[in-house]
């Protein structure tokens, strides 16, 4: 039988040791991820970590080197599909960008693990670990400083939700009355949001904008009778 005679125990150890490996670092990684009760937790992260070991051992015993490199490519994008999974948009906010890179991350740790890089799949997950939790009170803090927006290249969008039937008098009453408020618009888009709903994106031309008075208009806005809802945001093209 094939299956017998292609039996080598030292392989086989070697292999072991790679998947353990993984396993291990990927549960470490995953571990802080479901502390924080993300969606890709202790499980996803070990069990992404041990598959990317899984196919890079294999392409390592059947075809060495190369067949590692073309595996490990293929891996890198495979795994990119399955993060995508895990990225939310929850009306102006995007949610599970982070969670999708660390599952990224413990892909390359898996890799290292089945190339027999040992060394690197510990360091990439000791960086990990790190970026996941060192970076935080840094990031936070950046956050809180105020945008200088005058030195920034803002881009503000007023975003407005109706039904179908009032989308084109909406668009006409949202262009005038920020229009009147001293806020152009330079463009707007209309999406359709399930059957019975309708997303006005207005985006005001690029200049300094006080958001107070900006606030201000978007309420009035909001109180149209054609109009469900609306709000704005601020973002930058740096």
């Amino acid at each position: 039988m094939a299956i017998v005679n292609s039996f080598d125990p030292v392989s086989l150890l070697d292999t072991l040791v790679s998947l353990l490996l993984a396993f291990v670092l990927g549960t470490l990684i995953g571990a802080e991820r479901q502390y924080r009760q993300r969606t890709a937790g202790l499980r996803t992260n070990a069990l992404v970590a041990l598959a990317a070991a899984a196919f890079v051992d294999i392409a390592l015993r059947l075809a060495g080197a190369d067949g590692a490199a073309r595996v490990i490519s293929y891996v890198v994008s495979g795994v990119g599909f399955l993060g995508a999974g895990v990225i939310m948009k929850e009306g102006m906010n995007v949610r599970g960008l982070n969670t999708a890179a660390t599952l990224w991350a413990s892909a390359a740790v898996g890799a290292c693990a089945g190339i027999d890089m040992g060394a690197e799949a510990a360091l990439v997950t000791v960086l990990v670990i790190g970026g996941n939790t060192l970076l935080r009170p840094l990031a936070a803090a950046i956050d809180r400083i105020p945008i200088d927006n005058k030195a920034s290249e803002a881009v503000y969008e007023v975003r407005i939700v109706t039904d179908p039937k009032h989308a084109a008098a909406a668009r006409r009453a949202a262009i005038a009355r920020l229009a009147a408020a001293k806020f152009p618009v330079a463009d707007v888009e209309m999406e359709q949001i399930g059957e019975a709903r309708v997303e006005i994106v207005a985006t005001l031309v690029n200049a300094s904008v006080d958001a107070t008075k900006l606030g201000v208009a978007v309420a009035e806005l909001a109180k149209l009778p054609e109009i469900e809802s609306a709000d704005w945001e601020m973002s930058t093209s740096e």
